[in-house]
């Protein structure tokens, strides 16, 4: 028999190209979602939700389970990495000079604006250091203007920026922390259609979250199944967790609004990575242990590190890692994850990591079997 050529026909040429200029369309990243599956509030118990187990080179089919089923399916002794930010009680809302009025979101994690706050020498016990965030009002809102939120906190607008987003000088009474615990808001996603509610000081925030980490505007959502009984059952089976940080920012929530994928800047968010967690993941690749990064927010960490540095060490600093098809992934083997939103830049990592057809394949079966959607939602592992 002779030997066939290798040689790709015109028509297959096509096909790829076809193929992966669909993959950098944005109308490619969209699929129908019941307003009824959008998850307004947490499962009834940390950790009942459902998970989706998905092959990510499509060799095996879908498989649907418990989360509280997931060790089930991870990889023996598996290394998971988890985010330990803490959701700040970020959003703020003050009413302007004119008696409009005003919402404020930080975006600037704390721990950052501790390292160049200063006091405020004419009001003693105040401090104020320069910070990003988002402003609403009904009216414009002119550089210069003052604003305050209660007797502990108050703004200065320096510079107006693109689709809402504002420097400020920021002032606040005491611990700043504190202050936004006494008088800020717990910041849902704006597809949550309610206020929040005091459960969702508790069920908005992971287990791992750290006290000193806290400064993100977002949960870091996988990491919210989790319950302090499953993380001990699976160090007890063998399986291991190390941690980074990634305060969650806008370019987590930022829409996508490039109709080429690839003209989509990213907005930095602030990482680290700890000489503990950089050995332990460098040990578990040598013995040939799989890295399961829970979380979109820690494989960006990862990934951007090992991306901006050439390798996984200890870091700290900024990335502004934009995933899409084409990426290659030099770190993670295997990702725990929420559902995203169409169109976003999530969406787009996870078409990355696992293929956007079969990706949204997986989604349109989530759909049709009533799983949850988004923050408060249900899971997905991608192995």
């Amino acid at each position: 028999m002779p030997k066939q050529s290798k040689k790709k026909s015109f028509a297959e040429k096509t096909c790829a190209y076809m193929s992966q200029d669909t993959d950098f369309t944005l109308s490619s990243y969209r699929f129908e979602l019941p307003e009824s599956q959008i998850a307004q509030y947490p499962p009834e118990e940390r950790g009942a939700s459902r998970l989706l187990v998905m092959d990510r080179t499509g060799t095996h089919p879908l498989e649907h389970s418990s989360f509280s089923q997931l060790t089930d399916f991870l990889p023996p002794k598996a290394l998971l990495v988890v985010n330990n930010s803490r959701v700040l009680q970020a959003r703020l809302q003050g009413v302007r000079a004119t008696g409009g009025k005003v919402e404020f979101l930080l975006l600037t994690p704390l721990p950052l604006l501790g390292t160049t706050a200063r006091p405020v020498q004419e009001r003693e016990g105040w401090f104020m250091a320069e910070a990003e965030g988002l402003l609403r009002a009904g009216g414009r809102i002119a550089e210069g203007e003052k604003i305050s939120f209660g007797d502990r906190i108050a703004i200065c607008v320096l510079r107006n920026g693109a689709f809402g987003r504002r420097q400020v000088q920021l002032f606040w009474r005491g611990d700043a922390a504190e202050a936004f615990a006494a008088i800020g808001h717990v910041p849902l996603p704006p597809y949550i259609r309610r206020t929040d509610e005091t459960g969702d000081l508790k069920r908005y925030q992971t287990i791992f979250a750290r006290e000193e980490k806290n400064g993100s505007v977002a949960a870091p959502t996988a990491g919210l199944h989790f319950t302090p009984q499953m993380r001990e059952s699976l160090v007890a089976q063998g399986f291991q967790f190390a941690e980074v940080t990634l305060y969650v920012g806008y370019g987590t929530f930022s829409p996508v609004r490039e109709q080429d994928i690839r003209k989509h800047q990213m907005h930095s968010e602030y990482v680290e990575i700890s000489d503990v967690t950089a050995s332990s993941i460098l040990q578990a690749r040598a013995e040939g242990r799989p890295v399961i990064a829970v979380g979109t927010t820690a494989l960006r960490t990862l990934e951007g590190v090992a991306w901006a540095c050439g390798e996984i060490r200890a870091f700290s600093g900024w990335t502004d890692i934009f995933l899409y098809p084409g990426a290659s992934f030099s770190v993670v083997d295997g990702l725990i994850t929420n559902f995203h939103l169409p169109e976003s830049s999530l969406l787009m990592l996870v078409s990355a990591f696992a293929g956007r057809e079969r990706i949204l394949a997986a989604y349109q079966e989530a759909v049709h079997c009533g799983y949850r959607f988004f923050s408060y939602g249900d899971a997905m592992f991608i192995r």
